[in-house]
């Protein structure tokens, strides 16, 4: 069992942070430029520390508009993969939607991801779709499955 995260939301002084985190984790990051975008945004950013340290070890963000919530993003360290904080945020972004309001939650993933989509099978997510050519690689581009997720049936 993976110690316990906690949870903030991120702050204007975590960018460095979040931008050097955003490029350990992926071969095709996000830019600084469109992370600060999304603090101007309604997005949420959520950022995973360990007990007693202080620079946080996972972050996600999250849209929540009209009833449906969208998770962007997911970065764990890569050297902590596997050992279960990228589940713990999966649970905090699931309950933040929805105290929100969400009444479905979805994301994309790659279509290579096998340890993501399993985690997001165990969090109760299905298949709902693909996008063709979604995501860049060093050879071309890969297919994305598209999950989801739902979190409310009292207003479908």
């Amino acid at each position: 069992m993976a110690e316990m995260l906690s949870f903030r939301l991120m702050e204007d002084s975590d960018l460095d942070a979040v931008c050097d985190l955003e490029a350990r984790a992926y071969e095709f990051p996000w830019s600084r430029a469109v992370i600060g975008g999304c603090t101007t945004v309604p997005y949420r950013i959520w950022l995973g520390f360990r007990p007693d340290e202080s620079i946080h070890v996972c972050q996600a963000f999250l849209s929540i508009t009209l009833g449906e919530a969208h998770i962007l993003n997911v970065s764990v360290e890569s050297c902590l993969r596997g050992q279960g904080f990228g589940g713990q945020m999966l649970h905090r972004l699931i309950e933040d939607a929805r105290e929100h309001g969400a009444r479905q939650i979805f994301l994309e993933v790659r279509e290579s991801n096998s340890v993501a989509i399993q985690m997001y099978l165990n969090h109760g997510f299905n298949e709902v779709g693909r996008r063709r050519r979604y995501y860049p690689t060093a050879t071309g581009r890969e297919d994305a499955f598209v999950y989801g997720l739902q979190l409310r049936f009292d207003q479908i």
